[in-house]
């Protein structure tokens, strides 16, 4: 059964771009990221509820309640970003430039905490770094002028941001049981989307976002949420070395859905980065 939860994990997490990019035709992405978040965040604490991590919150030191606070931050503007990107470009290729977060966030970890780079680890970056490379294709030609390539600025962005929040997680997790730091940190998100939604005054968007969009943004935020509760149970009950790389090759199942859903294809040059994308993260786990 822990297998099932594990390739459920990666089925909802495939699926969270996909629903996303059909939420943002018409919505704006930062209404968008803030709708979203209520839902991810109803889910973050019914977790906390399952493992019963409550209690705990009144002994979290301040230095944690930064970091866990920081690092709240840089996952919300990494959402905002991605939201942005998935507007105004593929998700085939968004994905990919985002799930290059591995690369920095390992560099970030030998810099900030000491943590070891063997070679099946520096060959596996090299790997994910070459195959994100590859599937950053150029924007077709349309009437003498190109498209807009601003969707790879958001989509580095958020890589960048995920990076930081990994690294920020990683240090204000320290003595807090980690769905009750995952709900405090989405909570950080909600605040930071909402607010930036009042600040850029498109509060009277809201009136205005259509009704099935919204009901894929919702179904977008579920499918984050279901993803986090079947990796927690996975983790649970199964072998972790099993689970992470199942959870990680989500990016098989935007692309696969991508393909299905937006006719998105992959140029042979894409998919053989896509492959070595893959080998790379099979590697990260061989590293553990």
């Amino acid at each position: 059964m822990w297998l099932l939860f594990a390739c459920g994990s990666a089925l909802f997490a495939g699926l969270t771009a996909l629903l996303a990019k059909c939420g943002i035709k018409k919505t704006d992405s930062d209404i968008a990221t803030a709708i979203r978040t209520v839902v991810v965040l109803l889910f973050s604490w019914l977790m906390v509820w399952i493992v019963g991590s409550a209690p705990t919150i009144t002994a979290i030191s301040a230095k944690t309640w930064i970091f866990l606070i920081l690092s709240g931050l840089a996952t919300g503007v990494s959402w905002l970003c991605y939201f942005r990107a998935l507007q105004r470009g593929d998700v085939n290729k968004v994905v990919p430039v985002d799930k290059s977060s591995t690369i920095l966030t390992i560099l970030l970890a030998l810099i900030f905490l000491g943590e070891p780079l063997s070679w099946i680890k520096g060959v596996a970056v090299v790997l994910i770094a070459v195959g994100t490379f590859l599937m950053i294709e150029k924007e077709a030609v349309s009437d003498g002028k190109q498209t807009k390539k601003s969707w790879l600025l958001y989509a580095v962005l958020s890589a960048v941001f995920a990076s930081l929040t990994s690294i920020l997680g990683k240090i204000g997790i320290d003595g807090v049981e980690s769905n009750l730091g995952t709900a405090i940190r989405t909570g950080v998100v909600l605040i930071m989307a909402w607010l930036l939604v009042f600040v850029k005054r498109k509060q009277q968007a809201l009136k205005a976002v259509p009704k099935n969009e919204l009901g894929y943004i919702c179904l977008s935020g579920l499918a984050t949420g279901g993803s986090w509760l079947c990796y927690y149970k996975a983790l649970q009950d199964g072998l972790a070395s099993v689970v992470v790389p199942i959870d990680k090759l989500s990016i098989l199942v935007s692309i696969a859905f991508s393909a299905l859903v937006f006719k998105e294809r992959l140029s042979k040059k894409a998919a053989i980065g896509l492959l070595l994308i893959v080998v790379g993260t099979l590697m990260m786990v061989i590293s553990i």
